[in-house]
Protein backbone atom coordinates (compact mmCIF):
# COMPACT_ATOMS: atom_id res chain seq x y z
CA UNK A 1 0.00 0.00 0.00
CA UNK A 2 1.32 3.49 -0.84
CA UNK A 3 0.09 6.51 0.60
CA UNK A 4 1.04 10.57 0.23
CA UNK A 5 4.09 10.03 2.75
CA UNK A 6 5.55 7.15 0.46
CA UNK A 7 4.99 9.70 -3.02
CA UNK A 8 6.72 12.54 -0.58
CA UNK A 9 9.60 10.10 0.22
CA UNK A 10 10.22 8.95 -3.22
CA UNK A 11 9.99 12.65 -4.30
CA UNK A 12 12.94 13.43 -1.56
CA UNK A 13 14.87 10.36 -3.32
CA UNK A 14 14.07 11.95 -6.49
CA UNK A 15 15.39 15.65 -5.75
CA UNK A 16 18.67 14.52 -4.30
CA UNK A 17 19.04 12.55 -7.61
CA UNK A 18 18.27 15.51 -9.46
CA UNK A 19 21.21 17.86 -7.57
CA UNK A 20 23.44 14.70 -8.73
CA UNK A 21 22.58 15.37 -12.38
CA UNK A 22 23.08 18.86 -12.08
CA UNK A 23 26.38 18.63 -10.91
CA UNK A 24 27.68 17.02 -14.08
CA UNK A 25 25.65 18.99 -16.06
CA UNK A 26 26.48 21.98 -14.52
CA UNK A 27 29.48 23.50 -13.06
CA UNK A 28 30.56 22.41 -9.95
CA UNK A 29 29.17 25.39 -8.15
CA UNK A 30 25.31 23.66 -9.73
CA UNK A 31 25.45 26.85 -11.67
CA UNK A 32 24.69 26.67 -15.50
CA UNK A 33 27.30 28.90 -17.60
CA UNK A 34 26.97 30.18 -20.86
CA UNK A 35 29.33 29.30 -23.57
CA UNK A 36 31.98 31.27 -25.31
CA UNK A 37 31.08 31.30 -29.26
CA UNK A 38 33.51 31.45 -32.21
CA UNK A 39 34.43 34.37 -34.83
CA UNK A 40 33.20 31.82 -37.23
CA UNK A 41 29.55 31.24 -35.22
CA UNK A 42 29.53 35.08 -34.49
CA UNK A 43 30.31 36.24 -38.22
CA UNK A 44 28.26 33.53 -40.54
CA UNK A 45 25.76 32.11 -37.92
CA UNK A 46 24.85 35.34 -35.76
CA UNK A 47 25.86 38.22 -37.44
CA UNK A 48 25.59 36.76 -41.01
CA UNK A 49 28.18 38.57 -42.30
CA UNK A 50 31.63 37.67 -44.10
CA UNK A 51 34.10 36.19 -41.37
CA UNK A 52 36.98 37.73 -43.30
CA UNK A 53 34.70 40.97 -43.29
CA UNK A 54 34.08 40.56 -39.71
CA UNK A 55 37.46 40.32 -38.97
CA UNK A 56 38.94 43.15 -40.59
CA UNK A 57 36.06 45.53 -39.18
CA UNK A 58 37.03 44.05 -35.51
CA UNK A 59 41.06 44.40 -36.46
CA UNK A 60 40.65 48.16 -37.60
CA UNK A 61 38.87 48.81 -34.14
CA UNK A 62 40.59 48.26 -31.36
CA UNK A 63 38.18 49.33 -29.01
CA UNK A 64 35.67 46.76 -30.07
CA UNK A 65 35.51 43.41 -28.14
CA UNK A 66 38.47 41.05 -29.55
CA UNK A 67 37.50 38.14 -27.38
CA UNK A 68 39.64 35.33 -26.31
CA UNK A 69 42.22 34.48 -29.00
CA UNK A 70 43.36 30.35 -29.11
CA UNK A 71 47.13 29.97 -29.29
CA UNK A 72 47.29 29.47 -33.06
CA UNK A 73 45.41 33.14 -33.16
CA UNK A 74 43.00 32.00 -35.60
CA UNK A 75 40.01 31.85 -33.76
CA UNK A 76 38.60 34.09 -31.52
CA UNK A 77 35.82 33.19 -28.58
CA UNK A 78 33.21 35.86 -27.71
CA UNK A 79 30.84 36.35 -24.74
CA UNK A 80 27.39 37.10 -25.73
CA UNK A 81 28.07 40.74 -24.00
CA UNK A 82 30.88 41.08 -26.75
CA UNK A 83 28.74 39.96 -29.31
CA UNK A 84 25.80 42.13 -28.92
CA UNK A 85 28.63 45.28 -27.89
CA UNK A 86 29.61 44.62 -31.24
CA UNK A 87 26.33 44.50 -32.79
CA UNK A 88 25.16 47.91 -31.00
CA UNK A 89 28.88 49.59 -32.77
CA UNK A 90 29.25 47.88 -35.76
CA UNK A 91 27.44 48.75 -39.47
CA UNK A 92 27.99 46.14 -42.55
CA UNK A 93 27.32 47.44 -45.75
CA UNK A 94 25.57 50.36 -43.80
CA UNK A 95 23.09 48.09 -42.23
CA UNK A 96 22.78 48.01 -38.62
CA UNK A 97 23.24 44.45 -36.74
CA UNK A 98 20.32 45.52 -34.20
CA UNK A 99 17.21 42.97 -34.31
CA UNK A 100 14.14 44.63 -36.02
CA UNK A 101 11.33 46.08 -32.84
CA UNK A 102 8.88 48.64 -34.22
CA UNK A 103 8.94 51.80 -32.04
CA UNK A 104 6.38 52.40 -29.60
CA UNK A 105 5.16 48.41 -29.07
CA UNK A 106 5.17 46.45 -25.70
CA UNK A 107 7.04 43.36 -25.99
CA UNK A 108 5.15 40.51 -27.80
CA UNK A 109 3.82 37.63 -26.47
CA UNK A 110 3.88 34.37 -27.27
CA UNK A 111 2.46 30.79 -26.07
CA UNK A 112 3.72 27.13 -26.78
CA UNK A 113 0.97 25.42 -26.04
CA UNK A 114 -0.68 21.73 -27.21
CA UNK A 115 -2.44 18.96 -24.58
CA UNK A 116 -0.13 16.37 -26.01
CA UNK A 117 3.04 15.73 -23.32
CA UNK A 118 6.33 15.12 -25.58
CA UNK A 119 4.75 17.90 -27.95
CA UNK A 120 8.03 19.81 -28.11
CA UNK A 121 6.43 22.58 -26.15
CA UNK A 122 9.82 23.46 -23.66
CA UNK A 123 12.25 22.38 -26.27
CA UNK A 124 10.62 24.79 -28.98
CA UNK A 125 10.18 28.11 -25.58
CA UNK A 126 13.83 27.01 -25.12
CA UNK A 127 15.28 26.98 -28.54
CA UNK A 128 13.26 30.16 -29.68
CA UNK A 129 14.70 32.13 -26.13
CA UNK A 130 18.30 31.22 -27.03
CA UNK A 131 17.84 31.82 -30.77
CA UNK A 132 15.87 35.30 -30.05
CA UNK A 133 19.00 36.25 -27.66
CA UNK A 134 21.36 35.53 -30.09
CA UNK A 135 19.74 37.61 -32.17
CA UNK A 136 19.60 40.87 -30.40
CA UNK A 137 16.31 40.44 -28.72
CA UNK A 138 15.55 40.82 -24.83
CA UNK A 139 13.38 37.93 -23.79
CA UNK A 140 10.93 37.08 -20.92
CA UNK A 141 10.22 33.42 -20.71
CA UNK A 142 7.39 32.20 -18.65
CA UNK A 143 7.36 28.87 -17.13
CA UNK A 144 3.47 27.50 -16.92
CA UNK A 145 4.31 23.97 -16.15
CA UNK A 146 4.82 22.40 -13.00
CA UNK A 147 6.74 20.17 -14.22
CA UNK A 148 9.30 23.09 -15.01
CA UNK A 149 11.31 21.52 -17.32
CA UNK A 150 12.62 25.19 -19.19
CA UNK A 151 13.57 26.40 -15.42
CA UNK A 152 15.64 23.69 -14.94
CA UNK A 153 17.03 23.44 -18.62
CA UNK A 154 17.37 27.44 -17.82
CA UNK A 155 19.51 26.53 -14.55
CA UNK A 156 16.97 27.49 -12.09
CA UNK A 157 16.18 24.66 -9.64
CA UNK A 158 15.53 25.56 -5.93
CA UNK A 159 12.71 27.76 -6.73
CA UNK A 160 9.71 28.26 -4.11
CA UNK A 161 6.20 28.55 -5.63
CA UNK A 162 5.35 32.11 -4.04
CA UNK A 163 7.73 33.04 -6.62
CA UNK A 164 5.82 31.13 -9.99
CA UNK A 165 2.62 32.03 -11.58
CA UNK A 166 0.87 30.88 -8.48
CA UNK A 167 2.88 33.49 -6.65
CA UNK A 168 1.43 36.14 -9.12
CA UNK A 169 -2.37 34.86 -9.42
CA UNK A 170 -2.45 34.98 -6.06
CA UNK A 171 -1.03 38.08 -5.31
CA UNK A 172 -3.60 39.07 -7.72
CA UNK A 173 -6.17 37.92 -5.76
CA UNK A 174 -5.63 40.25 -3.30
CA UNK A 175 -4.91 43.13 -5.05
CA UNK A 176 -7.74 42.49 -7.38
CA UNK A 177 -9.96 41.78 -3.88
CA UNK A 178 -8.71 44.69 -2.41
CA UNK A 179 -9.48 47.15 -5.53
CA UNK A 180 -13.01 45.63 -5.90
CA UNK A 181 -13.94 46.46 -2.23
CA UNK A 182 -12.32 49.84 -2.51
CA UNK A 183 -14.80 50.64 -5.25
CA UNK A 184 -17.80 49.44 -3.33
CA UNK A 185 -16.90 51.54 -0.44
CA UNK A 186 -16.48 54.03 -2.55
CA UNK A 187 -19.87 53.91 -4.06
CA UNK A 188 -22.83 55.73 -2.58
CA UNK A 189 -24.44 52.97 -1.71
CA UNK A 190 -21.31 50.96 -0.58
CA UNK A 191 -22.56 50.80 2.85
CA UNK A 192 -24.85 48.53 1.80
CA UNK A 193 -23.04 46.49 -0.11
CA UNK A 194 -21.11 43.24 1.71
CA UNK A 195 -17.11 43.00 1.15
CA UNK A 196 -15.22 40.59 -0.08
CA UNK A 197 -13.29 38.92 2.43
CA UNK A 198 -10.10 36.63 2.18
CA UNK A 199 -8.97 34.12 4.74
CA UNK A 200 -5.07 35.25 6.64
CA UNK A 201 -3.80 32.10 5.07
CA UNK A 202 -4.04 33.86 1.51
CA UNK A 203 -3.36 37.44 2.87
CA UNK A 204 -0.50 36.79 5.11
CA UNK A 205 1.91 35.12 2.56
CA UNK A 206 3.21 38.13 1.86
CA UNK A 207 2.16 37.79 -1.75
CA UNK A 208 0.68 41.48 -1.97
CA UNK A 209 3.75 42.95 -1.62
CA UNK A 210 6.13 41.67 -3.45
CA UNK A 211 7.15 43.99 -6.56
CA UNK A 212 7.04 42.91 -10.16
CA UNK A 213 10.65 42.27 -10.29
CA UNK A 214 10.78 39.67 -7.52
CA UNK A 215 8.96 37.13 -9.64
CA UNK A 216 11.21 37.85 -12.53
CA UNK A 217 15.25 35.54 -11.73
CA UNK A 218 18.33 35.89 -14.26
CA UNK A 219 19.65 33.40 -16.31
CA UNK A 220 23.25 32.43 -17.60
CA UNK A 221 21.94 34.03 -20.59
CA UNK A 222 22.28 38.36 -19.91
CA UNK A 223 19.46 39.21 -22.06
CA UNK A 224 16.73 36.15 -20.96
CA UNK A 225 15.01 36.44 -17.60
CA UNK A 226 12.39 33.84 -16.56
CA UNK A 227 9.80 33.43 -14.48
CA UNK A 228 10.31 29.72 -13.27
CA UNK A 229 8.26 27.17 -12.06
CA UNK A 230 8.57 24.14 -9.43
CA UNK A 231 7.03 20.43 -9.24
CA UNK A 232 5.68 22.57 -5.55
CA UNK A 233 3.51 24.76 -7.77
CA UNK A 234 1.30 22.39 -9.33
CA UNK A 235 -1.68 22.61 -6.45
CA UNK A 236 -2.09 25.83 -8.89
CA UNK A 237 -5.05 24.38 -10.41
CA UNK A 238 -6.64 23.06 -6.72
CA UNK A 239 -5.64 26.51 -4.82
CA UNK A 240 -7.30 29.00 -8.10
CA UNK A 241 -10.94 26.73 -8.00
CA UNK A 242 -11.06 27.86 -4.23
CA UNK A 243 -9.77 31.42 -5.01
CA UNK A 244 -12.89 31.92 -7.12
CA UNK A 245 -14.81 30.53 -4.29
CA UNK A 246 -13.79 33.07 -2.51
CA UNK A 247 -14.70 35.79 -4.66
CA UNK A 248 -16.68 34.85 -7.75
CA UNK A 249 -15.95 37.82 -9.73
CA UNK A 250 -12.04 37.49 -10.07
CA UNK A 251 -11.25 37.71 -13.52
CA UNK A 252 -8.39 35.04 -12.72
CA UNK A 253 -7.80 34.23 -16.60
CA UNK A 254 -6.48 37.89 -16.42
CA UNK A 255 -3.87 37.87 -13.62
CA UNK A 256 -0.61 37.55 -15.91
CA UNK A 257 -1.83 39.62 -18.02
CA UNK A 258 -2.84 42.15 -15.98
CA UNK A 259 1.01 41.55 -14.38
CA UNK A 260 2.84 41.51 -17.43
CA UNK A 261 1.42 44.69 -18.33
CA UNK A 262 2.94 46.81 -15.29
CA UNK A 263 6.18 45.32 -16.56
CA UNK A 264 7.83 48.92 -18.64
CA UNK A 265 6.65 48.91 -22.23
CA UNK A 266 10.67 48.24 -23.41
CA UNK A 267 11.70 46.18 -20.93
CA UNK A 268 11.69 42.87 -23.05
CA UNK A 269 11.13 42.39 -26.69
CA UNK A 270 9.78 39.06 -26.56
CA UNK A 271 7.66 37.45 -23.51
CA UNK A 272 7.49 33.30 -24.52
CA UNK A 273 5.16 31.19 -22.65
CA UNK A 274 6.04 27.25 -21.82
CA UNK A 275 2.71 25.96 -21.12
CA UNK A 276 1.18 22.76 -19.49
CA UNK A 277 0.18 19.84 -21.22
CA UNK A 278 -3.90 20.65 -20.34
CA UNK A 279 -6.33 23.40 -20.41
CA UNK A 280 -6.71 24.91 -16.46
CA UNK A 281 -5.93 28.20 -14.93
CA UNK A 282 -2.05 28.56 -15.98
CA UNK A 283 -2.51 27.70 -19.52
CA UNK A 284 -5.73 29.58 -19.97
CA UNK A 285 -3.77 32.51 -18.47
CA UNK A 286 -1.30 32.26 -20.68
CA UNK A 287 -3.68 32.05 -23.83
CA UNK A 288 -5.56 35.42 -22.34
CA UNK A 289 -2.17 36.79 -21.88
CA UNK A 290 -0.52 35.85 -25.46
CA UNK A 291 -0.44 37.71 -28.38
CA UNK A 292 0.32 34.81 -30.76
CA UNK A 293 -0.62 30.84 -30.42
CA UNK A 294 2.32 28.30 -31.04
CA UNK A 295 0.58 24.69 -31.36
CA UNK A 296 4.01 22.21 -31.82
CA UNK A 297 2.98 18.37 -32.37
CA UNK A 298 4.62 15.31 -33.36
CA UNK A 299 3.98 14.68 -36.30
CA UNK A 300 2.30 10.81 -35.85
CA UNK A 301 -1.56 10.50 -36.00
CA UNK A 302 -1.82 10.40 -32.08
CA UNK A 303 -0.23 13.77 -32.20
CA UNK A 304 -2.80 15.03 -34.92
CA UNK A 305 -5.65 13.45 -32.77
CA UNK A 306 -4.54 15.69 -29.58
CA UNK A 307 -4.06 18.56 -31.11
CA UNK A 308 -7.24 18.45 -32.61
CA UNK A 309 -8.58 17.72 -29.45
CA UNK A 310 -6.82 20.59 -28.14
CA UNK A 311 -8.04 23.38 -30.31
CA UNK A 312 -11.76 22.21 -29.77
CA UNK A 313 -11.57 22.21 -25.91
CA UNK A 314 -9.35 25.77 -26.17
CA UNK A 315 -12.58 27.36 -28.39
CA UNK A 316 -14.63 26.23 -25.52
CA UNK A 317 -12.98 27.21 -22.98
CA UNK A 318 -12.03 30.51 -24.26
CA UNK A 319 -15.95 30.51 -25.33
CA UNK A 320 -17.29 30.12 -22.03
CA UNK A 321 -14.46 33.00 -20.75
CA UNK A 322 -15.29 35.45 -23.18
CA UNK A 323 -18.89 35.55 -20.99
CA UNK A 324 -17.51 35.66 -17.72
CA UNK A 325 -20.01 37.07 -15.40
CA UNK A 326 -17.86 39.38 -14.05
CA UNK A 327 -17.38 41.06 -17.50
CA UNK A 328 -14.31 42.93 -19.22
CA UNK A 329 -11.41 42.60 -16.62
CA UNK A 330 -9.44 45.48 -15.48
CA UNK A 331 -5.85 46.05 -17.76
CA UNK A 332 -5.62 46.14 -21.40
CA UNK A 333 -7.12 42.64 -21.89
CA UNK A 334 -10.33 42.82 -24.21
CA UNK A 335 -12.82 40.64 -24.65
CA UNK A 336 -13.67 37.49 -27.04
CA UNK A 337 -9.75 36.89 -26.91
CA UNK A 338 -7.97 37.03 -30.46
CA UNK A 339 -4.88 36.04 -31.41
CA UNK A 340 -2.77 38.25 -33.91
CA UNK A 341 -1.61 35.27 -34.94
CA UNK A 342 -1.71 31.51 -34.28
CA UNK A 343 0.54 28.66 -36.24
CA UNK A 344 1.00 24.55 -35.90
CA UNK A 345 4.87 23.56 -35.95
CA UNK A 346 5.82 20.01 -36.33
CA UNK A 347 8.53 18.77 -34.37
CA UNK A 348 10.48 15.73 -34.45
CA UNK A 349 10.12 15.54 -37.98
CA UNK A 350 12.16 12.98 -40.74
CA UNK A 351 11.81 14.34 -43.74
CA UNK A 352 12.28 10.32 -45.03
CA UNK A 353 9.57 8.92 -42.90
CA UNK A 354 6.53 8.12 -45.09
CA UNK A 355 4.38 7.98 -42.31
CA UNK A 356 5.57 11.44 -41.00
CA UNK A 357 5.17 13.20 -44.31
CA UNK A 358 1.57 11.92 -44.57
CA UNK A 359 0.50 13.11 -41.45
CA UNK A 360 2.31 16.53 -42.33
CA UNK A 361 0.36 16.76 -45.82
CA UNK A 362 -2.74 16.14 -43.44
CA UNK A 363 -1.91 18.73 -41.22
CA UNK A 364 -1.57 21.21 -44.22
CA UNK A 365 -5.10 19.91 -45.50
CA UNK A 366 -6.67 21.22 -42.45
CA UNK A 367 -4.63 24.22 -41.42
CA UNK A 368 -3.73 25.17 -44.44
CA UNK A 369 -1.27 28.25 -43.89
CA UNK A 370 -1.08 27.99 -40.85
CA UNK A 371 0.97 25.29 -40.61
CA UNK A 372 5.14 26.36 -40.44
CA UNK A 373 6.63 25.92 -43.94
CA UNK A 374 10.11 24.50 -41.70
CA UNK A 375 9.51 21.67 -39.20
CA UNK A 376 12.15 20.67 -36.79
CA UNK A 377 13.59 17.87 -37.18
CA UNK A 378 14.66 15.30 -35.48
CA UNK A 379 18.49 15.09 -35.00
CA UNK A 380 21.02 13.08 -33.16
CA UNK A 381 22.52 16.02 -31.88
CA UNK A 382 19.00 17.48 -30.51
CA UNK A 383 18.54 14.33 -28.71
CA UNK A 384 22.28 14.80 -27.21
CA UNK A 385 22.00 17.95 -25.90
CA UNK A 386 18.68 17.31 -24.37
CA UNK A 387 19.99 14.85 -22.19
CA UNK A 388 22.37 17.71 -20.62
CA UNK A 389 19.36 19.83 -20.26
CA UNK A 390 21.12 22.34 -23.44
CA UNK A 391 19.60 23.87 -26.64
CA UNK A 392 21.58 23.37 -30.04
CA UNK A 393 23.23 27.05 -29.23
CA UNK A 394 24.43 26.24 -26.50
CA UNK A 395 26.07 22.89 -27.57
CA UNK A 396 29.81 23.31 -28.42
CA UNK A 397 30.09 22.48 -31.74
CA UNK A 398 33.35 20.77 -30.95
CA UNK A 399 31.76 17.92 -28.83
CA UNK A 400 30.43 16.19 -31.95
CA UNK A 401 31.42 16.35 -35.76
CA UNK A 402 30.34 19.91 -36.79
CA UNK A 403 28.44 18.78 -39.67
CA UNK A 404 25.75 16.81 -37.42
CA UNK A 405 25.42 20.12 -34.86
CA UNK A 406 25.19 22.41 -38.14
CA UNK A 407 22.48 20.44 -39.51
CA UNK A 408 20.57 20.59 -35.90
CA UNK A 409 20.90 24.00 -35.40
CA UNK A 410 20.57 24.85 -39.12
CA UNK A 411 16.75 23.01 -38.72
CA UNK A 412 15.84 25.30 -35.68
CA UNK A 413 17.87 27.85 -37.20
CA UNK A 414 15.09 28.01 -40.00
CA UNK A 415 12.28 26.96 -37.47
CA UNK A 416 13.15 30.69 -35.55
CA UNK A 417 13.87 33.04 -38.81
CA UNK A 418 10.29 32.09 -40.00
CA UNK A 419 8.96 32.52 -36.44
CA UNK A 420 9.93 36.05 -36.33
CA UNK A 421 8.65 36.50 -39.65
CA UNK A 422 5.44 36.06 -38.36
CA UNK A 423 6.70 37.66 -34.74
CA UNK A 424 7.59 41.07 -36.78
CA UNK A 425 4.25 40.83 -39.08
CA UNK A 426 2.15 40.59 -35.74
CA UNK A 427 3.94 43.22 -34.34
CA UNK A 428 2.79 45.64 -36.92
CA UNK A 429 -0.48 45.01 -35.71
CA UNK A 430 0.00 45.30 -31.69
CA UNK A 431 -1.63 48.89 -30.57
CA UNK A 432 1.31 51.26 -29.89
CA UNK A 433 1.59 51.78 -25.98
CA UNK A 434 0.17 54.92 -25.05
Amino acid sequence: MFTHEDLARLQGQSLKMQGWIRQQTFSPELEKTLRRFSSWEVAELIFKVNQSTLRGRLAADPSLPQGIVEEDGRQHWYTLEEINQIRRRLKVNRKSLMPTRPAGKRAMRVAIANFKGGAGKSTVALHFAHAAALDGYRVLCVDFDPQATLSHSMGLSDVTEEFTVWGIMARDLIRETERMNAATRGAESGAALPQRRLPSAITDMGLKDLRVSDFIKPTCWPTIDLIPSCANAAFVEFASAQYRHLNPEWSFFASVSRYLDSLPADAYDLVIFDCPPAIGYQSMNAVFAADMLYVPSGPGYWEYDSTTSFIGQLAEALADLSRFSGGVPAGTLKLPKEFLDLRFLLTRYEHGNDLHRAMRSAFEKVFEDRVTANPIEMTRAVEQSGRFLNSIYETDYRDMTRETWRRARASFDRAYEEFKEHVIVAWDKLEDEA
